[in-house]
């Protein structure tokens, strides 16, 4: 199936400095960097990636400045960069920490109380998932993708909800970091055949934290938001051992969980 590739998705950093040559090498040295074509520990060459992509070095330079700053490259000691590979305890804290983030926001927004208009927002996303769940036994590619779409969406009104614009700001920075966004492990669930059914649990978590939410309950909505994360954690650990995943968009980077070596570093 042709999924949408959820983890190289412009940030909202991009989307506002609108065409420039830096965002799109930024953009296209992502992709070949999730796709594979720069494999975990290749030394970026400056010159290679002009002949590449027909730019000077200057957008280049500055792209590979802020692909570094979104974790998907390392500065190398001597001068350059390296694509990083994330050990599975990387990912799977960068999960945690959007879970952690995700209650929080989700506790103020009920100890808060949330605006009508944006409470109304809410529950009009998650009719539309629930009417998209309804529709067909198994969802199709489009099916999927919009399932995507209204997924981040709702995710992304935590921060609104929460009413603070530290947490928006806080959410925004957690989902970037490289498999922590609300869908960049989601896609493993595509061709599952309990794919609508996991589906069907994480919206019903979305229906209990907004429940949580409009009736003040502040430790329920956390805890939720907090449980909600471990879905995330489940994808991971298929993504990472099914061999039917390793074409996934990014999978290759990340070094699976060695059970003689429980003190695994970081990358």
């Amino acid at each position: 199936m042709n999924r949408p590739n959820l983890t190289d998705q412009a940030t909202p950093e991009l989307h506002e400095a609108g065409g420039s040559q830096a965002v799109k090498v930024q953009i296209r040295l992502r992709q070949m960097i999730l796709a594979g074509e720069l494999t975990g520990g290749t030394r970026i060459a400056e010159l290679s990636i002009v002949e590449k992509l027909g730019v000077s070095r200057t957008p280049i330079r500055a792209a590979l400045m802020r692909l570094e700053q979104e974790g998907l490259l390392q500065a190398l000691p001597n001068g350059g960069y390296a694509v990083r590979t994330f050990s599975e305890r990387d990912v799977t804290d960068a999960i945690e920490l959007r879970g952690t983030i995700e209650g929080m926001a989700a506790r103020l927004a009920a100890e808060r109380g949330v605006a009508p208009r944006v409470l109304a927002e809410a529950r009009a996303c998650l009719r539309q998932i629930d009417a998209l769940l309804r529709e067909v036994a198994a969802l199709s590619d489009e099916a999927f993708s919009r399932y995507v779409a209204l997924n981040e969406a709702f995710h992304a009104m935590l921060g609104e909800l929460s009413g603070s614009a530290f947490m928006q700001r806080e959410l925004e920075r957690v989902t970037s970091l490289p498999f922590a966004s609300p869908s960049g492990l989601v896609i493993v669930q595509a061709d599952s055949p309990q794919a609508r059914d996991m589906l069907i649990v994480a919206q019903a978590q979305h229906c209990q934290v907004l429940d949580a939410i409009e009736n003040r309950e502040g430790a329920r909505a956390e805890a939720v938001m907090r449980e909600h994360s471990r879905l995330a954690q489940r994808n991971l650990s298929e993504a990472v051992r099914n061999p039917l995943h390793e074409k996934m968009p990014g999978v290759g980077l990340i070094r699976r969980r060695s059970s003689s070596n429980t003190n695994e570093s970081t990358g």
